[in-house]
């Protein structure tokens, strides 16, 4: 079944649905799955039946390949990072990216010394305002350090002792990792 909606505000093909798009990718990678899903309703979980033990094993080595260079780089990452003692508890893959996590300030701020951030000394380690200038610091020198790769990095009210890094794609990690490698 070809999902042939169309989209009536841009009059172009309507993406599949989820379940449509999942059905196809099974189909194509020979696997033997029945999906099945209210399309109409967008907010309601996909299903995929039992799966023979040949096809599941198949589905597994699938993920692992297709996610494979990305879980390496969080790996390497962590490893860099733990060598220089910086702790990303919270760096885990997610969506087929990398997030960071939070990050306590002065790990923060070692990680953008190591991308050759300029320290700036203003305010008191653990204020906001350090948190701030950490933030500025690895704003402005992760770019340079990764090719041009960003993070997302946020200071909370809540917690003003963690600066909260977002997520980078393998790419932007990889070459994170040539920059504190060197």
């Amino acid at each position: 079944m070809t999902d042939t909606r169309t989209d009536a505000r841009t009059n172009t093909p309507a993406p599949p649905s989820p379940s449509s798009e999942l059905r196809a990718a099974f189909r194509e990678a020979g696997l033997n799955a029945r999906v099945t899903a209210p399309d109409t309703d967008a907010q309601n979980p996909v299903r995929i039946t039992l799966l023979n033990p040949t096809d599941a094993r198949q589905l597994a080595r699938l993920i692992r390949t297709g996610t494979k260079r990305t879980l390496k780089a969080a790996r390497t990452l962590r490893e860099i990072c733990e060598g220089y003692l910086i702790d990303l508890p919270g760096l885990r893959v997610e969506h087929g990216r990398i997030t960071l996590g939070p990050v306590r300030i002065d790990d923060a701020a070692r990680l953008a010394r190591l991308l050759d951030a300029v320290p700036q000394t203003t305010g008191q380690a653990g204020t906001a305002a350090d948190a701030d200038t950490v933030k500025a610091l690895l704003a402005h020198a992760f770019p340079q350090a990764t090719g041009g790769g960003t993070v997302p990095v946020s200071v909370r009210e809540s917690t003003p002792d963690l600066l909260y890094l977002g997520s980078i794609d393998a790419r932007t990690a990889r070459r994170l990792i040539r920059a504190l490698q060197f």
